[in-house]
């Protein structure tokens, strides 16, 4: 049997009654480039992100002390995924990664801290997107940034969801809901009798993960749609006036979608879809009720 098998099954039977710790919110997107200029264009002069520290491949920019956009210079065609990972703070990664094997989930032989000194841990979920999850470590460059990086110029202050398309959406709640603990807080469709869309809210804070369903053979471009971020901001016109000052034009101004929010669609030089939207609905969700309101930790 395979070393980290072996392990999974050896934990699953010692820790039957591990406890889930908490996850608390987004801790980053991680997308793929092939023009870093272009990006630090639009992710650090267009929406305001600055970049706290260099990282060995890409850039790091910096939403808040707890979120990032990070990007690499491996978009290698056209028909490549942008979308590289998306990640999770969680605040034991140890004791999740028990967890997790004992729930027959195939975790990593061992933890070690990666190059900016936090803990971090990565998995595969049912569509076959890689799921980061991360504890910020006291000495990790993460930590030491802390209250840094953060200037005036950010288009938004926090990144309130990410998305992901969705193949089998029973499969993804037996990883996610089912194991994870995330909680389903709205589902609609662009018409009243189907579903295309499910927010998954994590258990302990207000971030969400979109499954982005009924996605059939999608292009490049659509893919950057669907797997995109979302960046909460209060006042939708206002940040509408912000990125057409600072040269970003949207195809289409603001409006409100079918979750009864005020969105802005952004695309970045590569498709991926960077999402404005006021988190609180301006007008009755259509298909379902804003279900589960956020509770506890919120960046």
């Amino acid at each position: 049997m395979p070393l980290h098998l072996l392990l999974a099954a050896l934990l699953a039977q010692s820790g039957s009654s591990a406890q889930r710790p908490p996850i608390v919110g987004v801790a980053h997107i991680a997308l793929e480039t092939n023009d870093m200029a272009a990006a630090r264009k639009f992710y650090g002069t267009g929406l305001g992100f600055e970049e706290p520290f260099p990282i060995a491949n890409g850039a790091l920019f910096k939403v808040n002390d707890h979120q990032y956009i990070k990007v690499s210079p491996d978009l290698k065609s056209e028909t490549q995924d942008r979308l590289s990972h998306i990640a999770f703070e969680t605040t034991d990664l140890k004791k999740l990664r028990s967890y997790l094997a004992s729930r027959r989930v195939t975790v990593p032989a061992e933890l070690k801290p990666d190059p900016d000194g936090n803990l971090t841990m990565m998995l595969e979920d049912p569509d076959g997107h890689h799921v980061e999850f991360i504890q910020y470590m006291p000495a990790s460059l993460f930590r030491k940034n802390f209250g840094k990086a953060l200037g005036t110029g950010r288009v938004s202050t926090r990144m309130i969801h990410v998305g992901v398309t969705v193949k089998d959406r029973a499969a993804a709640d037996r990883f996610y809901k089912d194991i994870l603990g995330f909680q389903m807080t709205w589902y609609g469709g662009r018409n009243d009798t189907e579903v295309d869309w499910v927010d998954m809210r994590v258990p302990e804070g207000t971030d969400w993960l979109e499954y982005m369903l009924n996605v059939h053979n999608p292009s490049p471009k659509q893919l950057g749609v669907m797997h995109h971020l979302a960046l909460g901001v209060p006042d939708i016109q206002a940040g509408y006036r912000t990125v057409l000052a600072r040269g970003i034009h949207p195809p289409q101004p603001p409006k409100v979608g079918r979750d009864g929010k005020w969105q802005l669609n952004l695309y970045d030089p590569n498709f991926t879809r960077a999402e404005l939207m006021e988190p609180k609905p301006v007008e009755k969700p259509c298909c379902s009720p804003i279900l589960n309101p956020p509770v506890g930790h919120a960046h």
